[in-house]
């Protein structure tokens, strides 16, 4: 198949990139490097360098004839959807609207979707939370996503676009960007690694579901003969807390560093974790590396990294 991927130069659109040219399919990535980065894009790819807003997206797809869209790019930073919900709005309603446009205009036969699981249910009724649980988003960036999820639901019905919206869990693994929009797994490791003192926000009580991305990756790839025409999540269902994450890493690496707590971050989610039987049902996937395995292959990723950038 020829499939275009937005966000292919990130974390997770990486890995999905290089499993869809492993499994023979034809990769056109679009990014506009604006947290991606060169040296995540497979060789074998096709890559243009375009922001998804861009109006010369339509002549990608004019060119391209893909029959799939892979959509990750996106603006992921909580954070600044809070503080800027226009430029949140731009970049992940009306970027990913005129990519749904182009699918439409161009013969796209299928879209996924990279959803949100936590971010979505809110604070959740009962735990794990199935893709049935009220819709709760407390930021920008959860809106943006349901919206989407909505605005696909219509094309759907109304123009025949099949399409699969993948909620994820809380995803960890190599080429997670410590910086900026990560997850606790890469600021930890890049914090420990270097020396520098890592701070735990509040008691570190709080939990999530930590998935790793080769298994995000290959519910990419498992979906994309199954269009859903819904939604579904890809989560562990288990929870873990910030304090045994930092525990397991410090440990891990021998670092030995001391734990520090600093003040809890204001409107911070408590708890989230996600089912994962819908995934299971529709397209036979599971999660398969565990936490421990999945920490150790993502510290052993920054040391390299670390021990290449200082030789």
């Amino acid at each position: 198949m020829k499939i275009l991927i937005t966000g292919g130069a990130g974390f997770i659109a990486s890995h999905v990139a290089d499993l869809y040219l492993s499994a023979g399919h034809n990769v056109t990535i679009l990014d506009n490097l604006s947290t991606g980065v060169k040296e995540n894009i497979p060789p074998k790819a096709k890559f243009i360098q375009m922001d998804i807003s861009d109006p010369g997206v339509d002549k990608i797809f004019a060119d391209g004839r893909f029959d799939v869209l892979t959509h990750h790019a996106a603006q992921i930073d909580v954070r600044i959807s809070v503080n800027d919900p226009l430029f949140d709005a731009r970049v992940n309603i009306l970027g990913s609207l005129n990519l749904l446009e182009c699918c439409m205009k161009h013969g796209v036969k299928y879209v996924q979707f990279a959803s949100t699981g936590g971010a979505l249910y809110g604070e959740q009724d009962y735990f794990p939370a199935d893709e049935e649980h009220p819709i709760r988003p407390l930021s920008p960036y959860g809106i943006a996503k349901y919206t989407i999820e909505r605005y696909l639901y219509y094309y759907h019905a109304i123009h025949g676009l099949n399409y699969t919206a993948l909620r994820y869990a809380n995803v960890y693994g190599p080429r997670q960007n410590p910086h900026g929009e990560a997850g606790v797994v890469a600021i930890f490791c890049d914090r420990l690694i270097s020396g520098k003192e890592a701070v735990i926000n509040g008691d570190g009580k709080q939990t999530r579901d930590y998935v790793y991305v080769k298994d995000v990756a290959r519910a990419n790839l498992l979906s994309l003969e199954k269009p859903l025409n819904g939604s579904v999540n890809i989560g562990t269902a288990v929870e873990y807390d910030v304090n045994a994450i930092y525990r397991t890493l410090n440990k891990a690496g021998q670092f030995n560093a001391p734990e520090k707590h600093g003040p809890a971050k204001k409107g911070e989610q408590q708890r989230s974790v996600i089912k994962w039987d819908k995934a299971q049902k529709t397209f036979g996937w599971k999660p398969e590396v565990m936490l421990e395995e999945g920490l150790k292959n993502t510290l052993e990723f920054f040391l390299a990294k670390h021990d290449s950038a200082h030789p």
